[in-house]
């Protein structure tokens, strides 16, 4: 990291957590903050589980967190982080543009949202606004919340039957999983098609993992 620059009593530097499966992510964010008098990387974490651990050891002023990681998703960590340090200051940093994913984040706790093909144009006055309170969501995540405000949102069990489409399987074979008929079924994916504003089962599941709303 290089040795720490000069500063005045009283300059606050901000201990900063980043949490990536993704090492070249993680060199780079550590580039970008080590280069800053105002901030300091004290931890790496590559998925959720890690992340909790060296929350609990360091207690960072900022967390940067992916979504999608193995072992636990940054959603479920950023829940568990937030319920055990309900100060904790979060910023999610990700690839994912979806207005559901966003929504989901925000609403597990979540200050900002930001866009890794950003890092270089957001990421440090991100930091800075989220350390003093403030809330920043990506202008194109903000367009995308902002065009499906009023959509009607897919139930679970539609979410499910959307999920298994996306897995490959018929119509038959999700009936056979969830217990249901075949026209129980069609009438959820009727619904889904319907709502989700596409005309086959194929859109469906790319719009579904664009918004959000299911993952592979």
């Amino acid at each position: 990291m290089g040795s720490r620059p000069k500063m005045s009593p009283s300059t606050t530097v901000i201990r900063v957590l980043t949490v990536d499966d993704h090492a070249l992510i993680r060199e780079g964010v550590a580039a970008l903050i080590a280069n800053q008098t105002d901030m300091r990387l004290v931890a790496e974490a590559s998925n959720g589980q890690e992340a909790i651990e060296q929350f609990r050891s360091h207690h960072p002023d900022i967390t940067l967190m992916d979504l999608q990681m193995p072992e636990m998703n940054g959603i479920d960590a950023l829940i568990a982080i937030r319920s055990e340090f309900p100060d904790a200051r979060i910023i999610v940093l990700t690839t994912y543009a979806g207005d559901v994913l966003c929504k989901r984040a925000m609403q597990a706790g979540a200050q900002a949202y930001i866009l890794k093909g950003n890092v270089r144009k957001d990421l440090l006055d991100t930091i800075r606004a989220v350390r003093v309170g403030k809330k920043f969501i990506h202008a194109e995540v903000a367009a995308e919340l902002a065009a499906h405000a009023v959509d009607d949102a897919l139930s679970e069990r539609e979410i499910e039957v959307l999920s298994l489409i996306a897995a490959g399987n018929s119509n038959k074979l999700i009936a056979d999983q969830l217990l249901i008929s075949e026209d129980t079924v069609k009438g959820h994916v009727k619904s889904i098609l319907s709502k989700l504003g596409v005309n086959d089962r194929t859109h469906a599941v790319t719009v579904g993992l664009k918004r959000g709303i299911i993952e592979l």
